[in-house]
């Protein structure tokens, strides 16, 4: 059996949210809004940085590139979990793989972008005579093929990697979209090389990631506090507001489904927190930029005149 590999589980059963047709119908009618919410918004965002001429600049990129990841990670997740709530709740094998592919992919990116933004604010506020030659538009371009190709790289690695593992049952996953830390339990085969990779992975990704960002956040703390007006101070930090409150925000989620379980918490506790990142997050990342950025509302604006009340 272990020499067909896959071939004995041809689907998976994901677990639902609850088996009353109310509830039901209210929580697809909060996931289709959160979707919806999230495919506008950021598309929105896109669209406003891209034909704005006075927004091209290091930190509207990245946001850009991070408007892209929500949008990816969305449509990875959510439609699919619709269709579960309303439907029978399973998945093929090969969406399941598809799905881990994509959302690891966002999930890597995301985080990465995360260390850049928060480099570019190092750069802006701690080196601002320099600014311009160390986030020139090559390294910004530089930086975000990085992003893409190291996030990448490290999801086809642990894909590839979970292709080769062995199904025979049982084929129920405990939650309500694949993620590979949940699908090796129920591989047949050895998944001592693969639990090892997905530990390297969150090391680099979440820890590694997040050291640099509380670095970069030192050094622009202790900047802001040498500035000699209160004008000055707020102005410099209203620059970083949004990204410290989506940054804690993802992490807190990230930490808790990750990181925690290698501690011996039992990964069923991070279930709704996997949702979070995954649907909420999307979400309400444009909302938090938009409206604590004054370019991105006047820009908003511009292009939406309606927004304005």
């Amino acid at each position: 059996m272990a020499s067909n590999n896959h071939s004995s589980v041809a689907e998976f059963i994901l677990q639902n949210f609850s088996e009353n047709p109310q509830v039901k119908i209210l929580i697809f009618s909060v996931f289709l809004g959160l979707f919806i919410l999230a495919f506008t918004g950021n598309s929105l965002i896109m669209t406003v940085i891209i034909q704005n001429p006075g927004l091209h600049i290091p930190m509207y990129f990245f946001l850009i590139n991070l408007a892209l990841v929500d949008i990816l990670s969305s449509l990875s997740v959510v439609p699919k979990l619709l269709q579960n709530i309303i439907t029978k709740n399973t998945i093929s094998y090969g969406g399941c793989i598809a799905q881990i592919y994509v959302l690891s992919w966002c999930l890597g990116a995301e985080l990465l972008l995360f260390t850049a933004m928060a480099y570019d604010r190092y750069a802006a506020i701690c080196q601002p005579l320099h600014y311009t030659t160390i986030m020139s538009k090559t390294v910004c371009c530089l930086i975000a093929t990085a992003v893409w190709a190291i996030s990448g790289a490290n999801t086809t690695i642990n894909t590839i990697m979970t292709l080769r593992l062995s199904f025979c049952g049982p084929h129920i996953i405990d939650h309500f979209f694949c993620e590979i830390p949940l699908l090796l339990p129920l591989s047949c085969s050895s998944t001592d090389v693969n639990n090892a990779m997905v530990v390297v992975a969150d090391m680099f990704f979440a820890i590694f990631n997040f050291l640099f960002i509380l670095v970069s956040y030192g050094f622009i703390i202790s900047s802001i506090l040498k500035i000699q007006t209160k004008e000055g101070k707020k102005r410099a930090f209203s620059t970083c507001s949004s990204h410290i409150i989506v940054v804690t925000m993802y992490y807190c989620t990230i930490i808790y489904v990750y990181i925690i379980p290698g501690f011996g918490q039992s990964l069923k506790t991070g279930k709704v927190a996997s949702v979070f990142y995954s649907v909420v997050t999307p979400a309400l990342n444009p909302i938090i930029y938009s409206l604590r950025n004054k370019d991105v509302k006047i820009a908003l604006n511009k292009l939406c005149p309606f927004l304005r009340k």
